[in-house]
């Protein structure tokens, strides 16, 4: 940054009502563009899962290979975290998300004229994954990060909220869109959805305060725009080194472990057929789960209120004891038709779905500083490690067993185990040193 640049932000801070100072700070449409393209890519994320009977009966592929794509798509949308945020360090927030979405737009678009099942496994699996995992969490950790110093904790909640009601609210929409064995529109409807987006990015977006000649939301000091980093992929991989040294970083990541099983793996997963096992239709389990998706937005959000005035530890001790008491009483909730005791676990599941990220990032933030985006994306990748596995063993215990109850039972002890993770980690005043 230029003095030039430097004395003409300074001035107009200095000014009470000069035109330069914008009534709302530049950050709340930054945060307003990374919101609607954190929901638009967790959106189309959900619709993998919705193509697998309608590309059988099409194609003939086995629902293992069709499955083998969303695995694809799962996997990388968490290993891709870390990676992106160094990129957003080295090429800027703009360039790596407008990117990402012109990856996510190919890929969907290029599946109406796929023969052969090693091209869902390109496009679904690969490009889709890989733009999805560009703007994953650790996107809104970076965007959070540089442009506020006040309100981080809520607006990591909102942004957090988009990512995960997203998936669910948007479901039941896909699903009517391919209802018939008709996928192609709804391929057609995500390419062009990211296409969309795309513009708004390149237009509204900004890598950084200073790019705008702004202090970041709260800041009470200019602070400049640091110069790019180089060796994006190096400096994933020497954060990881770095942060895996240290006891916070896998209590951390264990508790998130958790997290991703106690949801995406296993109630995303799983709650469904569940459900249908004890008379359930499946269209009404379907709108279950967008319930949770609708109280989600309330829960995240509310977290994140919280996160900036209370202690982040103790909140995540709460949520994950609050969560594994709820899956404990599920198998005595399920049953043929909707019923109030199971509306009042929707709701206080889904306050609590993923209420967690905020006071994760926050903790992040605390023990790894500059580095805490990439460090997130690190720990974002084992929510989606824990989401694979519990999705396989539940499926597995469900073959064995002939019911879900052990999965809700051996869940719900797996959250008591990340409450008493969340409060082993010490607090720190400084960030570890992490430099590279």
């Amino acid at each position: 940054m230029t003095q030039t640049a430097e004395a003409t932000a300074a001035t107009a801070d200095k000014s009470p009502t000069g035109p330069s100072r914008p009534r709302i700070h530049r950050a709340w449409f930054v945060a307003a563009v990374a919101f609607v393209t954190i929901l638009g890519a967790a959106a189309f994320r959900s619709l993998p899962g919705l193509l697998i009977d309608p590309l059988h009966e099409e194609f003939g592929w086995s629902r293992g290979t069709i499955g083998a794509a969303v695995s694809i798509n799962l996997a990388l949308y968490g290993l891709t975290a870390p990676f992106a945020a160094a990129l957003m360090d080295r090429f800027g927030i703009r360039r790596v998300v407008a990117f990402a979405l012109i990856l996510i737009a190919l890929g969907s678009g290029l599946t109406v004229w796929m023969t052969a099942a090693w091209q869902l496994l390109l496009c679904w699996g690969l490009l889709v994954g890989l733009g999805t995992g560009s703007m994953a969490l650790a996107f809104a950790a970076t965007v959070t990060n540089r442009w506020f110093t006040e309100r981080r904790g809520l607006v990591t909640g909102i942004l957090t909220a988009a990512s995960a009601s997203g998936q669910l609210i948007f479901l039941p929409l896909m699903a009517l869109m391919v209802d018939g064995g008709n996928w192609r529109p709804a391929a057609v409807t995500v390419s062009l959805a990211a296409l969309a987006v795309v513009p708004f990015v390149l237009l509204l977006l900004r890598d950084h305060p200073a790019d705008v000649a702004l202090k970041p939301y709260g800041a009470k000091e200019f602070v400049a725009k640091p110069a790019p980093v180089t060796g994006a992929a190096r400096r994933a991989v020497t954060v990881l080194l770095k942060a895996a040294r240290t006891g916070p970083f896998w209590l951390l990541a264990g508790t998130f472990a958790i997290c991703g099983a106690s949801t995406n793996g296993l109630v995303q997963t799983h709650f469904v057929p569940a459900a249908h096992d004890h008379g359930m239709p499946v269209p009404a389990a379907a709108s279950l789960l967008a319930v949770i998706g609708v109280f989600d937005v309330i829960g995240t959000i509310a977290s994140g209120w919280l996160t900036d005035r209370f202690e982040a530890r103790r909140l995540l001790a709460v949520y994950y004891a609050l969560r594994g008491v709820s899956l404990l009483f599920l198998p005595m909730l399920l049953a043929p038709s909707v019923h109030p005791p199971m509306l009042f676990f929707i709701v206080f599941y889904g306050l609590d779905w993923v209420a967690t990220v905020p006071p994760t990032v926050a903790l992040c933030r605390e023990q790894y500083g500059e580095d805490s985006a990439i460090v997130f994306g690190w720990v974002l990748a084992s929510h989606q490690v824990g989401a694979a596995l519990v999705a396989v063993l539940g499926g597995v215990a469900r073959d064995t067993f002939g019911s879900y109850d052990v999965v809700w039972y051996a869940s719900g002890a797996l959250c008591a185990a990340a409450a008493l993770m969340a409060l082993v980690i010490r607090r720190r005043t400084a960030p570890v040193a992490m430099a590279v």
